[in-house]
């Protein structure tokens, strides 16, 4: 059971994202969805109707991609 629990995606709201990493503020992350094609940010995204849910992992990768000199 735990083998198949760690190859499933793990998606958060906006608020748990700002929850989970503190750097980033609710309004941050949603001006980050709205400019998201030219960010790149729209490849850790899913659209649920009108719920934004943010892959956690993608995210990270996402972040560790955008780090000052890289």
């Amino acid at each position: 059971m735990s083998e198949l629990h760690s190859t499933q995606k793990r998606y958060l709201t906006v608020r748990q994202t700002a929850q989970t990493y503190p750097a980033m503020t609710e309004g941050a992350l949603r001006w980050l969805r709205f400019n998201g094609s030219s960010n790149g940010f729209d490849s850790c995204v899913l659209n649920v109707g009108r719920r934004i849910l943010i892959d956690a992992d993608l995210f990270e990768r996402w972040l560790d991609s955008h780090k000052a000199g890289a």
